[in-house]
């Protein structure tokens, strides 16, 4: 009788298994990390570059919206023409600003209030023409005649309404410790672009408190920071032993740097002529209560904390000396940002290894 043949399966020997698995698990870490990169390589632009727009055009001219042409910046005879005026959406110690509309699109209109302060004005504009990045609020046009000067409009306005904005039903999905790090990865990269600017060393000077801070910055409707108000941006030039005071009043509390605070004591009178000047350095005091306003308190705000904590004690250092660069702050943060992110996506993967 012809016997049959036994089909016999085959299995792999736990080793061989094990191994297997190791295999895909290692190719599964290295797919994430190549997703990782082409996801972060979105926002990061390495050290040393030019952080400029795609979108932004040459000296002198802008494009608006869908429009792919680019534009002169408008002139005064074009503005007085072409502008409209819609209504007054805020008021400083300098300008006056106004919603305003141009060949059917929204802009902003910004005009001297105070005679006495024309030159913050157009440092401001100085500033605002020669620092146009993706950083910076788009210029449209100015009139140095008339104190105009004309910006594009962004309907998020300023950072003092960003928790209010992640509120509002339709940005509730933006509320997540992920997008808050992204817009502190934003702030802070503001600083180091002013800290290198194609002019030197800029210390923004308007940030006495955490409110004024916000102020200065827009919320974009696509979630990113540009900084807009630019009429406290003075030099520090070491080598020519330049540095600086923001301000001639005395400046007092916890927000800003122990350097900008009266350094002889009550029993003395505050002589703006005895105020040591500093630098730089002042800006990178004030990242850790910036960026915790950022971070607000959603679920997994508080390991974002614990992973910053370290490069956060560096900038409350009192001698400024002792504190890190704002490049230096900024790439821990991509680094944390990084380690976080991979993380949430292979939870356990350590552990597996």
């Amino acid at each position: 009788m012809e016997k049959k043949p036994h089909f016999v399966r085959r299995e792999f020997p736990p080793r061989e298994a094990s191994s297997l698995s190791l295999v895909l698990l290692l190719v599964a870490v290295l797919l994430l990390n190549a997703l990782l990169y082409l996801y972060l390589n979105q926002f990061y632009i390495s050290s040393g570059r030019v952080e400029t727009d795609p979108t932004l055009c040459s000296f002198g001219y802008f494009k608006l919206g869908a429009v792919k042409n680019c534009s002169p910046w408008l002139s005064c005879e074009a503005i007085n023409r072409e502008v409209r005026k819609l209504k007054c959406v805020g008021e400083g110690a300098v300008k006056k600003v106004f919603l305003s509309e141009w060949k059917e699109n929204k802009v902003v209109l910004s005009q001297l209030t105070n005679s006495e302060l024309k030159e913050d004005f157009l440092h401001g504009l100085k500033m605002l023409k020669a620092l146009q990045s993706k950083h910076v609020v788009r210029l449209l046009g100015y009139c140095e005649q008339q104190f105009t000067i004309l910006t594009e409009y962004h309907p998020l306005g300023s950072l003092r309404g960003l928790n209010e904005t992640l509120h509002i039903p339709k940005y509730k999905g933006m509320n997540t410790w992920h997008r808050r790090l992204m817009l502190a990865i934003d702030y802070v990269s503001i600083i180091r672009y002013l800290h290198s600017s194609p002019l030197g060393t800029l210390v923004m000077c308007d940030s006495n408190d955490l409110d004024k801070v916000l102020s200065q910055y827009l919320l974009t409707s696509d979630f990113h920071v540009l900084v807009n108000d630019l009429d406290a941006l003075p030099l520090v030039n070491r080598s020519a032993g330049r540095l600086v005071k923001c301000g001639h009043r005395e400046l007092q509390g916890e927000f800003v740097a122990p350097e900008q605070r009266w350094p002889y004591g009550e029993e003395v009178p505050f002589e703006d002529d005895l105020m040591p000047p500093y630098d730089e350095k002042t800006d990178i005091w004030k990242i850790p209560d910036v960026s915790n306003f950022f971070l607000g308190h959603v679920e997994g705000s508080d390991i974002v904390r614990l992973h910053l904590f370290d490069i956060h004690a560096a900038c409350k250092k009192k001698d400024p000396a002792e504190r890190p660069s704002a490049q230096e702050v900024l790439d821990t943060y991509r680094k944390v940002l990084t380690l976080l992110i991979r993380e949430a996506a292979m939870p356990g993967t350590r552990e597996m290894l």
